[in-house]
């Protein structure tokens, strides 16, 4: 009797940031889709252990414990992503030691980028990218605020449309 061998499985590739922190404005929708959006992708590849991810928002109206918008909400539920009706927001200058807890911050706007850099003296020492530069692309994830539920699944198809190159970027330089 000759027993067939399986081939090893790779062992889990280490990826090269441990944290991330998605940024937007009021951390009620892109950050919050982003955020799960890319747990949920990571967990069905089996690296959910291996990456903290977390959210926050830094305009001066982000509120700590704010509602994530009912729209977030039920984008994320027609993907099969349920976050919850309690799930509350971040709000970064609140809660500034979320910068030495991550390795990469990732903003929905180059503005946000900026103005994260300009205001949180601990996201110069991180590296900062938008969502899209991240992926290698161009431009921002547009707020899609109070422009219906049309809008907010438009934009969590294009954070999930982004989301493959981010975990390729995140496992290989």
């Amino acid at each position: 009797m000759t027993v067939e061998k399986k081939p090893k499985s790779a062992a889990p590739r280490e990826p090269r940031f441990r944290s991330i922190l998605f940024i937007c404005a009021a951390n009620t929708a892109r950050s919050v889709m982003a955020e799960h959006i890319l747990r949920r992708e990571l967990d069905a590849l089996g690296f959910d252990h291996n990456i903290t991810i977390t959210s926050a928002g830094i305009a001066p109206y982000a509120r700590d414990g704010a509602l994530v918008s009912l729209d977030t909400r039920m984008a994320l539920r027609e993907v099969g992503i349920d976050i919850g009706d309690e799930a509350t927001s971040t709000d970064l200058k609140r809660h500034p030691e979320m910068l030495e807890q991550t390795d990469l911050i990732i903003a929905m706007t180059e503005q946000q980028a900026r103005e994260l850099v300009e205001r949180f003296p601990g996201a110069k020492e991180r590296p900062v990218f938008t969502l899209r530069s991240f992926a290698g692309e161009a431009g921002d994830i547009d707020d899609p605020y109070e422009k219906g539920d049309l809008v907010f699944a438009e934009c969590r198809e294009e954070i999930h449309r982004l989301v493959p190159t981010i975990i390729d970027r995140l496992f290989h330089p």
